[in-house]
Order: structure tokens, then C-alpha cells, then sequence
């Protein structure tokens, strides 16, 4: 028995309909965005990334505060702060080109802040990355993110294929710490 095309199309569209959702929802736990900031290379879990855009010509400058809060931009009409992760960490200062982009933290985590990158660097599958051992000293020139006395916005550090190493970003993290809200001096 055939069905009436009607019912086969209504049937289709529920089906693509329930894919379409499932596949706005369910995570795919392996792909993290990669980017560059000064000379390090960050994994950010995509639920936690928001619009990224290029640096403007403009970011207001917020007197009295750290020397990190690079000051205040409009995106879309809502004011963010923008922030330079490298000179939070005391790594030195992230210079800025025309490769480098704002990364917006995601609505979900309720705290307008952007962090400046030197440059975006794609999807990465962390699947196909190894976990650095346990035992490896930190190298100061990749930022000193040893297992020991690294941050707690620090997550773990892969390697990938080429050699690579990777650290994992949790801008959650980074965005609830007492260090990053007292921004003032």
C-alpha cells in the first residue's frame, strides 16, 4: 500500500524537522574552535564562543582599570568589554593586525566581554589530538602551562598531529573568576 503523497511529504518534513533540531543540540563533543593568541594556540568549546568579528578601529578606553580591559566596543548595539587574555596571563601583550578578530563569549554565559585574538584558526577535531603527559615540563615560551599552577580557566593541553600544542579555554571559567570581574585598579 502507498501512502498518499501528502502524508510521505508531511512524514519527510517531521523527520528533517526532528533532525534539524537534534542536530542544533547535540554537541559534537570532538570539534573545538582554534585560535591564536600572540603565540599560543586555544581549543574553545563552541558553546561558549560567540559572534566573532574584526578588531574596530575604535575600542573606547575605560580609565582606571587594568592594564588588560582594552576598553569598550559596540557590536550590535550591546556594549562589550574587550579583553586581552595574553597580558591577564602576564604573557606580554597581544599585538593586533588585520588577521586578528573578537572573540564574543556566548550569550549563555551573561557577561558581554570579548577577547582579542591574533588570529582564527578554524575547527579543531580534539579527538584526533593526544594528551600532553602528565610529566612534561611547562615551556615558557607556550605560555608556561604546566599540569602544575596552571589557572583554572586553563583546561588540559593537546598535541596534535604536527606536534602542536593546544590549550583548552574555558571562558566560563575565565568570566566567573574574582581576578577577571575586578577589572578596576
Amino acid at each position: 500500500m502507498t501512502l498518499p503523497q501528502s502524508t510521505q511529504l508531511k512524514d519527510f518534513q517531521t523527520r528533517l524537522s526532528e533532525r534539524l533540531r537534534d542536530a542544533g543540540t547535540t554537541p559534537d563533543l570532538a570539534a573545538r574552535l582554534g585560535l591564536m593568541i600572540g603565540g599560543q594556540r586555544w581549543l574553545v568549546d563552541l558553546s561558549e564562543a560567540g559572534e566573532i568579528v574584526p578588531v574596530p578601529d575604535v575600542i573606547a578606553p575605560v580609565p582606571l582599570t587594568r592594564d588588560w580591559l582594552l576598553g569598550l566596543v559596540n557590536l550590535r548595539g550591546a556594549l562589550y568589554t574587550v579583553i586581552d587574555l595574553q597580558r591577564y596571563a602576564q604573557l606580554g601583550r597581544t599585538e593586533a593586525s588585520k588577521e586578528s578578530r573578537l572573540l564574543a563569549l556566548a550569550a549563555r554565559l551573561e557577561f558581554n566581554a570579548a577577547i582579542l585574538v591574533t588570529r582564527m584558526l578554524g575547527l579543531r577535531n580534539v579527538a584526533s589530538m593526544r594528551l600532553e603527559d602528565e610529566g612534561v615540563e611547562a615551556d615558557p615560551a607556550d605560555g608556561g602551562f604546566g599540569a602544575a599552577g596552571r589557572p583554572d580557566w586553563v583546561g588540559r593541553t593537546l598535541i596534535d598531529a604536527e606536534g602542536q600544542r593546544w590549550h583548552e579555554l574555558d571562558l566560563a571559567r575565565l568570566a566567573a573568576g574574582s581576578a577577571f570581574l575586578m577589572a578596576g585598579r
